[in-house]
């Protein structure tokens, strides 16, 4: 596990994690890349932010889960950057989402951050 992940994410909820994205991007919008989420963050327009676990050098998403903290934003961990960007709908790798507009899938968006709760210390 790296060193800025900061809890274990069940791999049944991780899947929830990539439905939901999935779901984001047909009826709301998403932010792409660590810069874009970071900047979603900070204008606190971000509603969930995923990261992906297998992310060199770490220190580009090291930052990530100490300011969703600092800015109470959700957030979780999937395990590939790969699977993540096909989530979004992109051939290539992402290291990072943050669902900025729900869209029709608000409830599923609900399900995950409410999951996470749990996780989160």
């Amino acid at each position: 596990m790296a060193n800025y992940v900061t809890f274990e994410t069940p791999k049944d909820l991780s899947e929830k994690v990539y439905n939901a994205i999935e779901a984001v991007v047909r009826s709301g919008s998403i932010r792409k890349g660590t810069n874009e989420v970071t900047k979603a963050i900070e204008r606190g327009t971000a509603k969930l932010v995923v990261i992906a676990e297998d992310i060199t050098p770490e220190e580009i998403v090291m930052h990530l889960p100490i300011l969703c903290k600092e800015k109470a934003v959700p957030f979780a961990f999937v395990p590939t950057r790969q699977e993540l960007g096909a989530a979004c709908g992109i051939s290539v790798s992402t290291a990072t989402v943050a669902v900025d507009d729900l869209g029709k899938a608000g409830k599923i968006v609900e399900d995950v951050v409410n999951a996470l709760k749990g996780l989160q210390k």
